[in-house]
């Protein structure tokens, strides 16, 4: 009687999603310039025009001065994000986000952060607005960030998203540039959008 040699599977081969973020992970970007990994796509960005950095300044001394509850701010702050499917974890960095200063979430963090304690997330849009529109948001909601707010200079209008659900927000409130958006708290104040004109 003879032995027949069986091949043995590779269990410790990375898979495709493995590979994607480690590649993600070693990129270096040109300076200015920021990668994210959403929906396994790598995105490369360019620095954000003045415009883009004038709608985040105008929404961080509202939110600074007017919130109800103090809130401590990061504008491009890496964040870990589980992803669904087959797709590697998604590492975004949000145009600003915010959480209760009194969670102190920013001590200690890694470049790239998990999302716990983080109340609202905020992007403008830019070169590619569906990002923002449609991947970021599935991201944020599948994260279970309470909060996602767009401002869309494409369309003159600002998106409040809430109610994370899976991998959608079940609510959404819109208003035109010009018009007040009321933030639900822990904000609890009217955004005056008359800025973003």
């Amino acid at each position: 009687m003879s032995a027949v040699a069986h091949e043995q599977p590779i269990t410790n081969s990375p898979s495709q999603a493995d590979i994607l973020l480690e590649s993600f992970l070693s990129l270096h970007s040109p300076e200015g310039f920021r990668a994210e990994l959403i929906e396994g796509e790598i995105i490369v960005a360019p620095p954000p025009d003045g415009d883009h950095e004038d709608h985040i300044n105008h929404l961080t001394k509202q939110v600074i001065r007017r919130s109800k509850t103090d809130m401590s701010l990061s504008n491009n702050k890496g964040l870990r994000l589980v992803s669904g499917g087959l797709c590697p974890k998604n590492h975004v960095i949000p145009d600003a986000m915010y959480a209760p200063e009194e969670l102190r979430i920013l001590r200690g963090a890694p470049p790239w952060m998990e999302p716990d304690g983080i109340e609202l997330v905020a992007e403008v849009t830019s070169s590619k607005p569906n990002q923002d529109r449609i991947a970021k948001r599935h991201c944020y909601a599948r994260a279970g960030i309470p909060l996602y707010l767009l401002i869309d200079r494409e369309k003159s209008q600002v998106s409040l998203f809430s109610k994370p659900h899976r991998d959608e927000y079940t609510e959404v409130h819109l208003a035109a540039f010009g018009e007040p958006l009321a933030l639900p708290a822990p904000f609890e104040f009217e955004l005056d959008t008359k800025d973003f004109l």
